[in-house]
């Protein structure tokens, strides 16, 4: 009879750690938790604009509301304001924004900022060239070979722009991939380098399906992360990592990145 009386306590206390630990996750949840941020200009993938300029779509806006859907206390101040991705690294570093929803991960800007674990949606990079002549670049090498002819062109700020130095390749770099695309119909480029989608989307815009080709075989695959800032209190770090958590747990996070856009 004791054994067994205590065998029930033993499991009673276990269902009530449980419910007091959902009980206080719920609650935090609740609390207003305001987190500045801002959005990327240019980035039509990541932040979709309006006619106004003002963020409306993309997977990034897509992914930030689907945090808060999780976690209805948590506020965004801020995303309404795009600006160019080395102003949005500057204050990121100096605080001036807490967190940024979306930026791939380098050695050097882990050095800057924190990032969370969990990742948000992967980018394939790929190459841009002229229909004619037909020419097929698989890779870093081939892509070196050809930047001795003309330079590379890439969007400027961009953590690829080293990542091409590093592999030989001569660039030039510019506001945004549709410049790009320009200076590689008007001759004065080899190649448009970036991440796959935001290349097909500016072909897209452009209309420039029979002029150009777009080629991913060779370049590598990496992942967009949630950042903040070194000294964001760890209390809204664990609240942005449970919710994003339950976005990769639910399938929603897989959702938002293959959604036709």
């Amino acid at each position: 009879m004791q054994v067994s009386l205590g065998l029930w306590r033993h499991r009673w206390l276990g269902v009530l750690a449980m419910l007091c630990l959902a009980l206080c996750s719920a609650v935090c949840s609740a609390q207003p938790l305001s987190l500045r941020t801002v959005s990327q200009a240019g980035a039509r993938i990541k932040y979709e604009p309006d006619a106004a300029g003002v963020p409306r779509g993309g997977i990034c806006l897509d992914i930030l509301h689907a945090v808060q859907r999780v976690d209805p206390g948590l506020r965004f101040p801020g995303v309404e304001q795009p600006h160019p991705l080395r102003r949005v690294e500057l204050l990121l570093e100096e605080g001036g924004i807490d967190v940024f929803f979306c930026l791939l991960r380098s050695p050097e800007r882990a050095q800057r900022w924190h990032y969370a674990p969990t990742p948000l949606y992967g980018v394939r990079h790929a190459v841009v060239l002229r229909a004619e002549p037909p020419l097929h670049v698989t890779g870093y090498e081939a892509l070196a070979l050809l930047s001795r002819q003309q330079p590379v062109v890439v969007m400027r700020g961009s953590i690829l722009v080293q990542a091409l130095k590093r592999e030989g390749v001569a660039v030039t770099e510019v506001a945004s991939d549709r410049e790009a695309l320009e200076m590689l119909l008007r001759g004065r480029a080899s190649a448009v380098y970036g991440q796959e989608q935001n290349l097909q989307q500016a072909i897209r815009d452009a209309q420039l399906g029979a002029r150009v080709r777009l080629q991913s075989q060779g370049f590598p695959l990496e992942h967009q992360y949630l950042v903040y800032r070194k000294d964001l209190p760890q209390a809204a770090v664990d609240r942005l990592n449970a919710a994003l958590k339950r976005l990769e747990a639910d399938g929603s996070l897989r959702r938002i990145a293959e959604a036709p856009r």
